[in-house]
């Protein structure tokens, strides 16, 4: 995915003619960012422990499933993002939205018990719920874990490595978080 990404900003540099000096175009930087739309900075592998209780007619049926899955932390390009350019100076400034969980993907799932009730057998319908606790679990760990920080400062770097060797300065803003609207 970095390669892609790469490639596609390196596209944006423009030698000017006569002046031997790299130019970057503001169009083409905002064109080929907002094409790349989501930048994954960050993939955490998780696990946890998910354990499905159902009971019907006095009977219960249990699972008890260790799941492992990894959650995809980044930015999402093709939300307020800004970009301002000064030629004369030679610097960027990036303005982008806070990193945010953009995706789990669930890597294997485990049962180590399970056991069903006398009227109340396991059913497909039983499995999707816990494959669902299971995404929901991964997710919550996600949010817990601080790796919205990381795939901040990756961004940061990625971008700041992808334009400072032609000369220019980058600076990554991250757009303030708005408070929710005040309910009183």
């Amino acid at each position: 995915m970095i390669l892609a990404i790469a490639r596609t900003l390196a596209g944006a540099a423009r030698v000017t003619a006569g002046e031997g000096r790299t130019t970057i175009s503001h169009s083409l930087v905002v064109a080929r960012m907002e094409a790349v739309s989501k930048l994954v900075t960050n993939e955490t592998t998780l696990r946890d422990v998910v354990m499905y209780e159902n009971t019907r007619l006095g009977s219960t049926k249990r699972s008890l499933v260790v799941v492992t899955g990894k959650a995809m932390v980044g930015i999402d390009l093709s939300k307020n993002t800004g970009i301002d350019i000064d030629a004369a100076s030679r610097r960027i400034t990036i303005h982008l939205p806070h990193a945010q969980l953009l995706g789990i993907d669930i890597t294997d799932l485990k049962t180590y018990d399970e056991s069903r009730g006398l009227w109340n057998p396991f059913r497909p319908a039983d499995r999707d719920t816990v494959l669902q606790l299971a995404r929901e679990r991964l997710q919550s760990a996600a949010r817990e874990v601080a790796v919205r920080q990381h795939a901040e400062e990756s961004a940061r770097a990625l971008l700041t490595g992808l334009f400072a060797p032609d000369g220019y300065t980058v600076d990554v803003q991250f757009e303030p978080f708005l408070a929710p609207p005040d309910s009183s």
